[in-house]
């Protein structure tokens, strides 16, 4: 029997991420057989979707996950008895930016709190850490190569990225102590996300289609030749649970890996949205520079080589197009119900 915990478990990408966990019924732990999965414990500060609260394997826990994890609190413990956590608690991009304190306490503190937690368990738990492409930026004195890969040195140019960095060194670090064992996962920009935006800068990547599919219109702070690299939600679960199965040979060692990505420009992305859905929902985006959200944009890799993630079987989206049509299949059929 395999138990899980999810940190932001209500979230978008963690509820999805327990849809397909509980859908599947068993998990393959670091390439062993696999085993039943007996139950998943979602953590967040929000509730979580009705249909994971209804089922009898789920269960939620709500508060503050630092608080949560304060062993000087006297709470039950929340990890106990978990053989996988997947960390995706975070706070996005745009937070962080706007609110330094508010990054340092999600992303930093939570992390530490969590890894501190796995250690005192004693059972070298598998924990999938959800790092991020912000790792990667330029500088004057360390440019962004055109191609970032396996081997290029993470250099962050938001608060954002700095805490990535420093929760893979975390992970790492408590990795190479035997405390537990550490995937890093350093996710692109999801897109198309269903619900409401988000306080992520990379936020408009859904909106541009999202919202005019639904006959509203949407402000694109870039401009229509911006490149960015993303992914459709379902390549980044698979990335996932890939952390979470792939066994410690194929995984590769302690550093993070990187997902593959698609690399697009918005004019693309507005152009699949005309093809796809016709021009008068494409019309519905506004160009609306943002220069605050441009430049944090910029400072992200736009292409990804990614050979450890291609030696573990995953692969980018094929075009932007598919990712389209599969965000409006999904729509129809409620399957991206999630915040």
């Amino acid at each position: 029997m395999v138990n899980v915990v999810i940190t932001g478990g209500a979230g978008f990408l963690g509820s999805r991420l327990a849809r397909e966990l509980l859908a599947a019924g068993s998990l393959e732990v670091a390439g062993g057989e696999a085993r039943p999965l007996s139950r998943v414990t979602l953590v967040d500060q929000a509730p979580v979707p009705p249909d994971l609260a209804d089922d009898e394997r789920v269960t939620a826990v709500r508060g503050d996950l630092t608080e949560l994890l304060d062993p000087a609190a006297g709470r039950p413990g929340t990890l106990a008895g978990a053989e996988v956590i997947f960390h995706l608690a975070a706070a996005v991009s745009g937070e962080c930016e706007a609110d330094f304190d508010l990054g340092l306490r999600a992303n930093l503190r939570a992390t530490e709190a969590l890894l501190a937690s796995c250690r005192a368990l004693g059972t070298n738990p598998l924990v999938v850490f959800s790092s991020s492409l912000a790792v990667f930026g330029g500088s004057a004195d360390h440019p962004l190569p055109e191609v970032v890969d396996d081997q290029t040195m993470p250099n962050p140019q938001t608060s954002y990225g700095a805490q990535k960095v420093v929760g893979e060194q975390l992970l790492a670090d408590y990795t190479r102590k035997g405390f537990l064992r550490g995937r890093a996962l350093r996710l692109v920009s999801i897109s198309v996300r269903p619900g409401r935006p988000n306080g992520a800068a990379s936020g408009f990547m859904s909106g541009v289609i999202r919202e005019p599919l639904a006959g509203q219109r949407a402000s694109c702070p870039v401009t229509p030749d911006t490149e960015v690299a993303l992914a459709s939600p379902a390549k980044a679960i698979a990335g996932l649970r890939c952390a979470a199965t792939a066994s410690d040979h194929a995984w590769g060692g302690r550093s993070a890996v990187n997902l593959p990505a698609l690399t697009v420009s918005l004019a693309d992305m507005a152009g699949a949205l005309a093809r796809i859905a016709g021009p008068q929902v494409s019309a519905l985006i506004d160009w609306v520079p943002d220069p605050e959200v441009a430049r944090m944009v910029a400072s992200w890799p736009a292409r990804v080589r990614a050979d450890r993630a291609a030696r573990l079987g995953l692969t980018p989206d094929p075009d932007f197009d598919s990712i389209v049509r599969m965000h409006l299949a999904e729509s129809r059929s409620g399957a991206d119900s999630g915040r």
